[in-house]
């Protein structure tokens, strides 16, 4: 079994040399062949640099460098796209995730999973300020996520995750949705499974989350649940809101004929405007309907695709 590790660098030149050490070392003790795979994504210090030095030093270790800033999911896939791996194992590269559970997420993989995700139990200590500030929200968007995704993670968010190369190469990712990964090996039909691994604070610079990291994890998540509900019937969707719109717009314009049978003009309510808008609601997200339907039909003949994956069969 070989073992590609991938992990996205930006601005991280001072916790490099730890994490290249550390790695090499759990891999060398774990006798697997392996490569480290570190995506650069346009630093704005020496973090390329860094990880050339390595690389020349040591063929295990290869750099890639991005041209622009193109954020984590750009890198990950930059580096599951290069990496050549029958494991390929996630990590941020600011030595919070700890590369000594690394064994412990390919002896998972070894007993038949297909994702062996990493859960920072102890990863909020302190009293009720810290729980109230990160430990509350953080549990709250990880029960919202999994409750979506149907993805029974405690922690979504973390990075270090083992993946068989079959569940996670067909997988093309965009936008900030790595942390769905498992949601999209799940489509596949990936077994998946979780195991608490260590939580290491950060010793060099800072944290590159936000506030305003959350409202896109939601918008990305609205995306999730519309893929695993509709992706191959897009219609469905579209065309169930025209019919509410289409309904709305029908009572809006029974009701206001029922005041003008009692004697109130129409230009005195502004029921005859909202049915209209209603009505043109309705024609628009029918016609968006058919026009998914269009570009989803598009999409499997372009791929050559089929709207099903056979796992098993018998004199075929």
């Amino acid at each position: 079994m070989k073992v590609s590790i991938v992990t996205p660098i930006y601005n991280e030149a001072k916790s490099l040399p730890q994490l290249f050490n550390e790695l090499t070392d759990v891999l060398t003790k774990q006798g697997s062949s392996y490569e480290i795979i570190a995506v650069d994504d346009a630093s704005k210090d020496e973090s390329f640099e860094v990880a050339k030095a390595h690389a020349q030093t040591d063929s295990h270790i290869k750099a890639i460098r991005l041209l622009v800033n193109s954020g984590q999911t750009a890198a990950l896939q930059a580096g599951i796209d290069a990496a050549t791996g029958d494991v390929i194992i996630l990590i941020d590269s600011d030595l919070e995730n700890d590369p000594h559970d690394i064994p412990a997420l390919i002896t998972k993989i070894c007993e038949g999973y297909d994702v062996v995700s990493g859960w920072r139990k102890d990863r909020w200590k302190g009293g009720m300020v810290s729980f109230l500030k990160r430990k509350l929200p953080s549990i709250t968007a990880n029960k919202i996520i999994t409750s979506i995704t149907k993805v029974a993670l405690h922690d979504v968010g973390c990075t270090l995750k083992a993946y068989k190369k079959e569940v996670i190469k067909p997988v093309e990712l965009y936008g900030e949705m790595h942390r769905f990964i498992p949601f999209f090996a799940k489509l596949q039909g990936a077994k998946i499974t979780e195991i608490p691994v260590n939580y290491r604070e950060r010793k060099f610079g800072e944290s590159k989350y936000g506030i305003s990291r959350t409202f896109r994890v939601l918008l990305d998540l609205m995306l999730v649940k519309f893929l695993d509900r509709y992706f191959t019937r897009p219609m469905h969707f579209f065309g169930r809101i025209g019919f509410y719109a289409l309904a709305l717009s029908a009572i809006s314009f029974a009701w206001a004929i029922i005041r003008k049978l009692g004697g109130e003009s129409f230009i005195q309510t502004p029921l005859p405007v909202i049915g209209s808008m209603f009505l043109i609601l309705a024609v628009m997200l029918l016609c968006m309907g058919v026009l998914a339907e269009i570009l989803m039909r598009t999409y499997f003949a372009a791929k050559h695709e089929r709207a099903y994956k056979v796992k098993d069969s018998v004199n075929l």
